[in-house]
C-alpha cells in the first residue's frame, strides 16, 4: 500500500509571516484601520484568507466590509507573496530526501493560485493545491483526500505546525507529524492533540519513519 507524505505550506515548508503581515498591514491602511503586529498576524494565520483579515480587523463601526477588505488582500498578496518568503533552512535538502522514497503534496488553505504560485518557484514538480470553491479549506479533509488521489497513494503521513493540521490529519485518518519551527508553539499543539513532534528539518524524514 503506497504511503505519501503531505505537507501543509506556510509555517511548515515556508516561512511567509512577513510578507502575509505585509499584506495584512496594506490592507488595513488602505481603509484606515490600526495595523497588526508579526505576532498578531501569526496567531491569526492557519484557516484560510478570510478568516486571517477577518481576525485582523479590529472590530469597530467603521470597518469596511469583508469582501471588500479581502479583495484587496488578495490582490496585493498576489503581487507580493515571494517578497521576503523563503523556504525553511534545511527543508529542500529535506524534502529531496524524502521525494526519493515517498510521494509528496502540498496542500495549504491559502488561495489556490498563490499556493501553487510559491510551490511552483520553491518546490517544482510537486503536486500542490490551495483553498478554492471547489474544494473545503482545512482541516475539512477534502484536500488531503484530492492529493492523494492525484498522487496515487492510498495513505498519508501529514505534516504541519498548527493546530489546524492537528484535525485536519484526525479528520483524514492519518497521524500528524507536528514541526516546531512554524507559527505555533509545543504548548499549543499538545492541546490541540499533537503526538508526534520534529524539531528540525533534518529529522524529517527519521521522524516520519517513526509513524509509518
Amino acid at each position: 500500500m503506497k504511503t505519501a507524505v503531505i505537507f501543509d505550506l506556510d509555517g511548515t515548508l515556508l516561512n511567509t509571516l512577513e510578507d502575509l503581515t505585509d499584506a495584512v498591514n496594506y490592507t488595513l491602511s488602505h481603509f484606515g484601520c490600526p495595523e497588526r503586529t508579526l505576532d498578531e498576524v501569526r496567531s491569526f494565520v492557519g484557516t484560510g484568507a478570510a478568516n486571517l483579515i477577518r481576525k485582523a480587523l479590529p472590530g469597530t463601526d467603521s470597518d469596511p466590509g469583508l469582501e471588500a477588505a479581502l479583495e484587496v488582500y488578495q490582490k496585493y498578496y498576489a503581487a507580493h507573496s515571494q517578497i521576503k518568503t523563503g523556504p525553511y533552512a534545511g527543508i529542500l535538502q529535506a524534502l529531496r530526501e524524502i521525494k526519493d522514497r515517498y510521494p509528496v503534496a502540498i496542500v495549504s488553505n491559502k488561495p489556490d493560485g498563490a499556493t501553487k504560485a510559491l510551490c511552483a518557484q520553491y518546490f517544482p514538480g510537486a503536486y500542490a493545491r490551495g483553498e478554492s470553491t471547489d474544494c473545503p479549506r482545512k482541516p475539512a479533509p477534502d484536500m488531503v483526500f484530492q492529493a492523494m488521489k492525484e498522487i496515487g497513494a492510498e495513505k498519508c503521513i501529514y505534516v504541519g505546525d498548527s493546530e489546524t493540521d492537528v484535525e485536519t490529519a484526525k479528520n483524514a485518518g492519518a497521524p500528524c507529524l507536528s514541526v516546531l519551527w512554524g507559527f505555533r508553539d509545543k504548548e499549543c499543539l499538545i492541546n490541540a492533540g499533537a503526538k508526534y513532534f520534529c524539531e528540525n528539518p533534518a529529522d524529517l524524514l527519521q521522524e516520519i519513519e517513526k509513524i509509518m
